[in-house]
């Protein structure tokens, strides 16, 4: 049996983790002084919470430690194991995996996989490679299930406010003064790891036109989508669910996401992203 390790990055909850018998190993947040393991410890409508109040919040790559301890207890049960992380330009999360994996001198044992995404999509690259595992794919066979994921989606995120772009040096005070005036937000997308703004629109029609490119995309061939959101408001993510079921997507299976803390920490409360791919039944 293949086993399948991932970062909390993936942003799935700990109760679905658990249901999929994933592995995860955590990033960590900072809160000021206060070091809190992601999802494990802390909850992402805290560190909303504490961003709405004015408070920083940083966020600290796994350690190499933590790999090295799981996948020492995994191998001493399963063939191989294979560790899907966020993209290795966001994060040092993923070298930190290859060196513990070099560190046990554990060879083909232990495969680590830069996802070359994050949150949505890399939990997707994640069940794609879960599915494989169970029904009793090797190796091989999971890291194809990953590619085809990583080539057959697109996915989009957006923010409601570029405040926490900001703080996070990603945008200055001018270009977040900017973009308030003209009413403008970034249409954020993955490209070879990076996370950038592939577009800018008029904040009222970022939903529309994340929808457009996901229908240009797709066509009317079946797609799963998934809707994620920073925080627990449920008006917005009906909001999000209602222009999704208006759209032109041809949707044949829906999911939702809570966007974690370390997520969260980077992108700030209620950014959103939507995420299609191919339907496969």
């Amino acid at each position: 049996m293949l086993a399948v390790v991932t970062d909390s990055t993936c942003d799935l909850h700990p109760d679905r983790v658990r249901q999929l018998g994933l592995h995860v190993v955590p990033l960590h947040v900072l809160l000021g002084e206060r070091s809190f393991l992601d999802w494990q410890d802390i909850d992402p409508d805290a560190v909303y919470d504490h961003q709405r109040g004015g408070g920083n919040v940083t966020t600290q790559p796994a350690t190499q430690a933590a790999f090295a301890a799981l996948y020492r207890e995994l191998l001493a049960t399963h063939e191989g194991v294979i560790s899907i992380h966020l993209s290795g330009h966001l994060s040092a999360t993923a070298e930190h995996a290859r060196q513990a994996a070099r560190a046990l001198n554990a060879g083909d044992r232990v495969q680590v996989v830069d996802s070359q995404f994050a949150s949505l999509p890399l939990a997707e690259v994640v069940m794609a490679a879960r599915d494989a595992a169970s029904a009793g794919g090797d190796m091989q066979a999971a890291l194809g299930a990953i590619r085809a994921v990583q080539e057959g989606l697109r996915v989009e995120f957006t923010v409601p406010t570029l405040e926490f772009l900001r703080r996070g040096g990603r945008l200055s005070r001018t270009q977040e003064l900017i973009g308030n005036v003209l009413g403008v937000r970034p249409v954020l997308g993955f490209d070879g790891g990076h996370l950038k703004a592939v577009r800018r629109v008029r904040a009222k029609d970022a939903t529309r036109d994340i929808l457009g490119q996901l229908e240009e995309r797709f066509g009317r061939d079946p797609v799963a989508v998934t809707i994620g959101h920073a925080g627990r408001d449920p008006a917005r993510v009906a909001e999000l669910k209602a222009a999704v079921s208006a759209s032109r997507l041809n949707v044949a299976q829906g999911r939702l996401q809570l966007m974690g803390p370390v997520i969260g920490a980077h992108v700030g409360p209620g950014t959103y992203g939507l995420l299609a791919r191919p339907y496969a039944g």
